[in-house]
């Protein structure tokens, strides 16, 4: 047996295994990012006059009045997280919902932006990037998507 052979056995096995665990890492990731955004959603409907005056006073969403931008981003928050993580029609809501996550970005970035708000826009670069690995990569096959899909 050659080197070349010695080194490709237990890479293969690896390889193979870590194929057997992929679909539960993409569930783990689709119900990571899914679970931030419904706590906010969830934190917007306990206190709906302090969500309506964060839109007037502190977020600054372009094109909407503050209370359709409350209400829209509070829909959002609350119904496209479910549609990722449970896996329907997952590469549409998760681009949503990363289009949701980009107005937030900059809604708020003067403050994220700043040196206090440092973390918080860390969290946001995470979530996007979280979202566009399901955009690009798909639901995997734990996913309503992927049964359908099987079925068709």
């Amino acid at each position: 047996m050659s080197l070349l052979q010695t080194l490709v056995k237990p890479y293969s096995a690896a390889a193979r295994l870590l194929d057997a665990i992929s679909p539960l890492f993409d569930l783990a990731v689709r119900l990571w990012v899914a679970w931030a955004f419904i706590k906010s959603g969830l934190v917007k409907i306990q206190s709906w006059d302090s969500t309506l005056m964060l839109f007037q006073y502190e977020y600054d969403v372009p094109l909407l009045p503050p209370q359709v931008a409350a209400w829209t981003g509070t829909a959002a928050e609350l119904s496209l997280p479910v549609l990722v993580a449970l896996g329907i029609a997952s590469r549409f809501s998760s681009l949503a919902l990363f289009l949701f996550n980009a107005v937030a970005v900059y809604s708020y970035g003067s403050f994220l932006f700043s040196a206090e708000g440092a973390a918080g826009l860390q969290q946001h670069i995470l979530w996007g990037t979280m979202l566009l690995f399901i955009v690009f990569h798909g639901p995997g096959k734990l996913s309503v998507d992927h049964l359908l899909c099987k079925k068709c």
